[in-house]
């Protein structure tokens, strides 16, 4: 049996994050380098920024290995928004997406949101059916043009 482990997210885990987004958005949605830019940024500030009391990110391990990765950051007071939440293929299927998600919804109620928002794309169906099955509401969608692809971009809403 796998030994799974959900920990804090620490600085040092900041290549990894953003090398897996890079790698796996490429690789599955044929997004290009303005990704990984973008996910640098935001694991930068992150890391440089982030007020501990409020904001959270979490890391998954599989057998001592990161698996993926999940983030809590304050929008407003009240607001809370999900980032940069990732799974490897090797760890997709096995309900630990849902054990991310659900730490960090807990986390944000825990700590006084009273409703959490996040952005995504409808390409990434697991993810979206996910939501749907915890509480999320699809609130808007749009086509765009990003990361150098043809997209369908998401807000989602959660009360808390």
């Amino acid at each position: 049996m796998k030994q799974i482990t959900i920990r804090p997210a620490v600085a040092t885990d900041a290549d990894w994050i953003v090398a897996q987004h890079s790698d796996l958005y490429a690789r599955d949605d044929g997004f290009d380098d303005t990704f990984a830019v973008l996910v640098a940024d935001i694991v930068a500030e992150f890391f440089d920024q982030h007020d501990g009391e409020k904001e959270r990110g979490w890391i998954a391990e599989m057998d001592g290995q990161r698996v993926g990765c999940i983030f809590c950051v304050r929008v407003t007071e009240t607001t809370a928004k999900l980032r940069l939440f990732l799974l490897s293929p090797q760890a997709r299927g096995q309900g630990l997406g849902q054990q991310l998600l659900a730490t960090c919804t807990d986390f944000a109620r825990d700590t006084g949101y009273t409703d959490m928002v996040l952005w995504t794309h409808a390409s990434h169906t697991a993810a979206c059916a996910l939501y749907a099955r915890s509480g999320w509401t699809l609130q808007s969608e749009k086509n765009v043009r990003s990361f150098g692809c043809d997209l369908i971009e998401q807000s989602w809403t959660r009360p808390l």
